[in-house]
């Protein structure tokens, strides 16, 4: 930890990751109830992009970039916050955001994988190992009452239930290939900044292709839950996490992954009533209790460079 940072400071700066990271998946919610999702996903990282980028600028960061590095950029940009984030906005159409936080809240699971077959520098413990399993066996519990419903294959919930499995993985593949990829000269703020625009422009690109912009409801609570968004969720959430990483040991950095989704249900449950059965208890805490055997677990590695763990778990 670096010693010139407050306890206060790093206290402040848990609490924002914590209590904003978690409430997106609220905010979410809220926006896409009028609003279609990649036209808020669009405005939503388009903004937010320019506006980091306006303040990398103005404090002299770094937002030059040779083509081949804007590249990279586009390409985790698109996959973090387009197949991450734009495959939650429409489940949460029909998934309620708490199950969507939990289902979500596997990527770390996702990343171990992905970061131990495509780097192959990391090797998984057996502690590791049977986290994986367990979180497996969480997602199953989970989706346990659409899987008995009468009519399972055709109950829209399951199958958005099990696609936001498949954005959590594109998530964490984006996580992956950005590790791969960042170089020692690369300005974290800088990178984001440019992930997040590209993405705000492929997102309003499909939108313009799949959905129709023009009749958008444009209503107090969506414009607000976006504009919530945009300064909660990706300005002060991704500052105060990058502020984090930099004072504070990654592993410690990484608990944010299993208290989002217990925030999240509990604000899914106070402001828009949603359920709280068995099946939701047992499944956050088995999924909880995977994050932590994998987030905790020791791994080997040829690389003395710490990890980083996956960014907002999908709900930024």
């Amino acid at each position: 930890m670096n010693a010139s940072a407050s306890p206060w400071k790093i206290i402040v700066a848990f609490g924002l990751v914590y209590v904003f990271w978690g409430s997106t998946y609220l905010g979410i919610g809220i926006a896409v109830e009028q609003i279609p999702p990649a036209v808020m996903c669009g405005v939503r990282f388009s903004t937010a992009g320019l506006v980091m980028l306006a303040y990398c600028a103005l404090t002299g960061r770094r937002i030059r970039f040779s083509v081949r590095q804007l590249g990279h950029f586009a390409a985790v940009g698109i996959l973090l916050l387009m197949g991450g984030n734009l495959t939650l906005a429409y489940a949460e159409r029909i998934v309620p955001t708490g199950l969507a936080a939990l289902l979500i809240a596997v990527t770390p699971l996702w990343f171990l994988v992905l970061d131990s077959l495509l780097l192959g520098d990391h090797h998984i413990s057996r502690r590791g190992k049977i986290g994986l399993a367990i979180g497996i066996a969480g997602v199953v519990v989970l989706i346990w009452p659409d899987l008995q419903h009468s009519n399972a294959f055709g109950h829209r919930e399951l199958w958005w239930s099990l696609a936001l499995q498949l954005g959590s993985f594109s998530w964490a593949f984006g996580s992956v290939l950005s590790k791969r990829w960042q170089t020692a000269a690369t300005d974290p703020f800088g990178a984001i900044a440019w992930q997040m625009f590209f993405a705000g422009l492929a997102n309003l690109l499909f939108a313009l292709l799949v959905e129709r912009p023009s009749h958008v409801a444009w209503t107090f609570r969506g414009v607000a839950a976006i504009l919530y968004l945009v300064v909660c969720g990706s300005l002060i959430g991704y500052t105060a996490y990058i502020w984090l990483l930099q004072h504070v040991p990654t592993s410690k950095v990484s608990t944010y992954a299993y208290v989002n989704p217990v925030v999240a249900v509990f604000l899914g449950w106070l402001v828009l009533h949603e359920r709280i059965d068995r099946y939701i208890l047992m499944g956050s805490a088995i999924i909880v209790a995977s994050v932590v055997l994998v987030t905790s677990a020791k791994i080997s590695s040829r690389a003395a460079a710490e990890e980083l763990p996956a960014v907002e778990a999908v709900g930024d």
